[in-house]
């Protein structure tokens, strides 16, 4: 049955008709609370009309609310959600309509002119044709913004309807890219319209055939048993002279249900027909006033009744005629959002409940601040948050995992992109699979470690620079003294040389990545103390102050420990010492003799092989009785001792090679490369090492035992200066007290909401006794 007019009602449906009143503006109200407050509004139920387009949607909405608003025609005429909250009011003659703020991603300033506010329907009409033209000529095309409009009619009944803009069939075809990238912003909107499991989506076919789920493919993405879905076939008057045989209607009226399943909503489809034509004054209007178009509409239902008739050559029974037209479609609707309302209102309390507690929480914890806002309270908050900080900061390091590793971890890419990498003068970057955790999302003391670990397998694994001929032979020079060469020399420049401009880099590499990660323990510390309740959210200016005074702390301590560093790496690459730099004489040794022994075989065998020949030419020219007796006597001494001989002959060739001669041989070259080698290993051990340690005494213990008494003297040298310059003592006493105002107000609404809803119970919970009784 129609929404009844109130001189018909008798006295218990009254009563629940009253009921059922105050229960749909308590629902609006608390709507209206949760805009307010920046909440997410409570679900309410609505029904949600989707469709393809030209399936008759807004024609259909037209027709459920007993007058026209909207264009209808071909093509896309809605462009933006329009929420139409109906209410029955029999005193209401014509439509009073307001226009309201709509949600969603859409424009805000497109509603600021209009929105909450009383508006004729001819206004509400051209805005809405306004916002299609806008958004046409929009590269967007489309918004999910709701259009939110309330109307009270007599002819109205008590819904919600959500008109969605119609969904579209592209052609394949890269010709056709635009429409089908319009296609999906489309079916993307209305996904997320028809998501909420609150809401009823009335799935509008326009088919003869059941087995073409057009739009029924859409909905079922998000319903797939399609237990909150009304089926409704539109256009009926135009599809009853298609079927030729009465078995065709029957298959029609009754779908088996292996091509619809039984468990659809209302458990049958509703078929609809809407008489085509404007409602105005013009000449191209074909009703007058809203009274032509509703009966045009009862008509149409009596005439779509009677052609069934005579195509099925019987009459419709009752439950097929309840199936068919617009009034019986809205009646299910009405009754099916009350039902859903007045099932929702038990758990509505207890949601207002828990909300009244929370508020009253705040309200205490506000006036509570309020009454601390003294100078000696206000110095023992901030020593307190002082000590807290330091404390959440000391775990950090230590290692904890409190804070989610999701929202404050990072991983070696991460880290790398945010703090830096190490790379050389090669751009050499270790791969991330080398390093142990690298996919780990890391914080504090780990992430220290990990970065330091880093730094310790990339310098590691740094081989020496190549060396080239040219630059051996600029490093030999000319000595003050004389103008040999002195390749012990030339090898201690080209290695410190060498050595310096590689490790210099890493250095202040490893500086700013650590400080970057030391910073970041700041903001994850003051996320602890918020979660364990301990943050002072009305103090912004406190931790502002102290988190900049930890971070001018680590940047100067950063400073320091680099410089330090830096002198380190100097001293090291300044001066050769060899005990320091020559570790590894045994494998110098080795690589010496590696090349030493060849050469010597060859000078031996080459002075014996001249010494048989000189002998051979003597022997020829002069017997051994015809020789002096000195020569005889050299001879012999020669003999006797071969070895004195050829270590002369070294010695001279040595000399020859690495004093006397600047032509480079290759045993020099050899001997160059290895000196060389070996001095710029031993500068890498020791950087490595030194470098490791001092960022660990000079940058880490600092945080540990020397921060604490640098934040307590700035946090007591600004007591001093002014109180307000850390607490903003008058701003905050203001913001407080609109606080406090905003949560009495809050806390108000709510009770006097929670007091509607628990009248409204009662009323329905006593009609329902009295009905079953």
């Amino acid at each position: 049955m129609a929404t009844p007019r109130p001189e018909l009602l008798s006295p218990g449906e009254d009563e629940e008709e009253s009921a059922r009143g105050l229960l749909y503006e308590a629902y609006n109200e608390l709507q209206r609370l949760a805009a307010e407050l920046g909440g997410a509004a409570v679900p309410a139920p609505a029904v949600v009309v989707v469709g393809h387009q030209t399936d008759g949607k807004s024609a259909l909405v037209e027709a459920l609310m007993g007058f026209q608003f909207n264009h209808v025609g071909g093509g896309t005429k809605t462009r933006r959600p329009i929420a139409l909250h109906l209410r029955f009011n029999p005193r209401c003659h014509s439509p009073n309509c307001r226009l309201l703020a709509g949600s969603g991603e859409g424009d805000a300033e497109d509603d600021a002119g209009a929105a909450d506010r009383a508006m004729p329907l001819a206004d509400i009409q051209a805005y809405i044709e306004a916002e299609n033209k806008r958004l046409e000529n929009d590269p967007s095309q489309f918004s999910a913004k709701e259009i939110i409009i309330r109307i009270e009619y007599k002819h109205c009944p008590n819904l919600t309807i959500i008109d969605t803009p119609g969904l579209i069939l592209a052609a394949p075809g890269r010709k056709n890219r635009v429409l089908q990238s319009q296609a999906c912003a489309v079916e993307a909107l209305v996904h997320a319209k028809i998501q909420h499991k609150e809401t009823i989506i009335l799935c509008l076919e326009d088919c003869s055939d059941w087995s073409n789920a057009t739009t029924r493919r859409v909905v079922m993405q998000v319903d797939p048993d399609l237990a909150r879905t009304v089926l409704v076939s539109t256009k009926l008057d135009t599809k009853i002279p298609q079927f030729a045989r009465a078995s065709d209607v029957e298959v029609f009226l009754h779908p088996p249900t292996c091509v619809l399943d039984g468990s659809l909503l209302g458990d049958s489809p509703f078929f609809t027909s809407v008489p085509s034509g404007r409602v105005g004054s013009c000449h191209e209007a074909v009703f007058r006033s809203n009274e032509e178009f509703k009966k045009a509409i009862s008509l149409r239902e009596l005439d779509d009744v009677t052609s069934l008739e005579d195509k099925l050559g019987r009459s419709l029974t009752r439950e097929e005629k309840n199936r068919i037209g617009v009034s019986n479609l809205r009646l299910f609707l009405e009754e099916l959002l009350q039902n859903r309302y007045i099932e929702s209102v038990p758990s509505i309390i207890p949601l207002l409940e828990k909300e009244h507690r929370a508020a009253s929480r705040k309200l205490r914890k506000v006036t509570q601040e309020i009454s601390d806002l003294d100078e000696a309270k206000l110095k023992e908050k901030a020593r307190l948050f002082h000590d807290s900080f330091l404390t959440k900061l000391s775990l950090l390091l230590k290692g904890m995992v409190v804070a989610p590793p999701d929202k404050f971890g990072e991983t070696l890419i991460n880290e790398r992109i945010n703090g830096g990498t190490f790379t050389g003068s090669e751009n050499f970057q270790l791969p991330n699979k080398m390093m142990a955790n690298a996919g780990m999302r890391l914080y504090g003391g780990a992430q220290y470690h990990r970065a330091m670990a880093e730094f310790r397998l990339v310098v590691g694994s740094i081989k020496c620079p190549p060396i080239t001929r040219e630059e051996i032979v600029n490093a030999c020079g000319v000595e003050d003294i004389h103008d040999g060469t002195n390749y012990s020399r030339t090898a201690c420049v080209i290695a410190v040389a060498k050595a310096c401009d590689t490790f210099e880099p890493f250095l202040h590499q490893l500086s700013f990545r650590l400080l970057y990660i030391l910073k970041r323990l700041s903001p994850i510390s003051v996320f602890l103390l918020e979660k364990d309740g301990e943050h002072f959210s009305s103090h912004d200016v406190l931790v502002k102050r102290v988190q900049a005074a930890f971070n001018r702390f680590a940047e100067s301590t950063e400073q320091s420990c680099r410089e330090r560093c830096m002198e380190d790496l100097e001293s090291t690459t300044r001066y050769v010492t060899w005990s320091l730099h020559n570790k590894n004489r045994a494998g110098l040794r080795h690589f010496l003799d590696s090349f030493v022994a060849p050469e010597q075989l060859c000078a031996n065998t080459h002075t014996a092989h001249s010494a048989g020949l000189h002998e051979q030419s003597t022997g020829l020219n002069d017997s051994k009785q015809d020789r002096p007796k000195g020569e005889l006597k050299s001879s012999h001494t020669s003999d006797s001792n071969p070895s004195g001989g050829v270590s002369e002959t070294r010695l001279v060739d040595l000399l020859d090679n690495t004093l006397w001669n600047r032509r480079l041989a290759p045993s020099s070259e050899r001997l160059v490369y290895a000196l060389v080698h070996q001095i710029f290993h031993g500068i890498k051990e020791h950087f490595l090492v030194t470098t490791e340690l001092k960022f660990n005494c000079f940058l880490l213990m600092p945080i540990v035992d020397k921060l604490a008494a640098l934040l307590r003297e700035d946090l007591e040298s600004a007591f001093e200066d002014d109180l307000d310059s850390i607490f903003s003592v008058t701003e905050l006493r203001h913001s407080l007290g609109q606080k406090k105002r905003e949560l009495e107000i809050e806390l108000k609404q709510m009770k006097r909401l929670k007091e509607k809803f628990t009248e409204i119970n009662k009323k329905l919970n006593s009609l329902q006794v009295r009905q079953q009784a």
